[in-house]
């Protein structure tokens, strides 16, 4: 049995795209975190949901933007691969997506990060987060 809070089924994480929760850290500010899916076991990732380069949401409430296995930054185009969070191109190229501790139990995705308490499903209901502004369309 696995040692976290439940956040969603496998299932709920869309194979192109993402799911998008809040947590809160040991500070008790309020972050939002995606799931993506990911070719690696455990077959789901978890990241904070900004961009590294700048103040930006990768999934502004409907899901980030993604090709061929890897995020894509809706305001510069850097592209952030799901499995590793690793950026090798564009303005935020050298730089990795924090990570948030998960596990995967019987198609279950679990919050096991101790520096995260699991809120709730979406983003954060404040107007403190991320900017939202993209150049990029898709």
């Amino acid at each position: 049995m696995v040692d976290g809070t439940r956040i969603a089924s496998v299932e709920d994480v869309p194979e192109v795209g993402s799911y998008l929760f809040t947590a809160e850290d040991a500070f008790t500010n309020e972050r939002e975190v995606i799931l993506v899916r990911c070719e690696r076991d455990p077959g789901v990732e978890a990241w904070i949901n900004n961009c590294t380069h700048e103040n930006q949401r990768l999934d502004r409430g409907s899901g980030a933007a993604m090709r061929d296995g890897e995020i894509i930054c809706p305001k510069h185009g850097s592209m952030f691969d799901a499995c590793s969070g690793d950026c090798d191109n564009g303005e935020a190229a050298g730089t990795t997506l924090p990570d948030v501790e998960i596990a995967v139990e019987n198609d279950t995705v679990f919050l096991t990060d101790d520096n995260y308490t699991y809120l709730h499903e979406g983003g954060t209901d404040d107007d403190d987060g991320p900017d939202s502004t993209s150049h990029i369309g898709f």
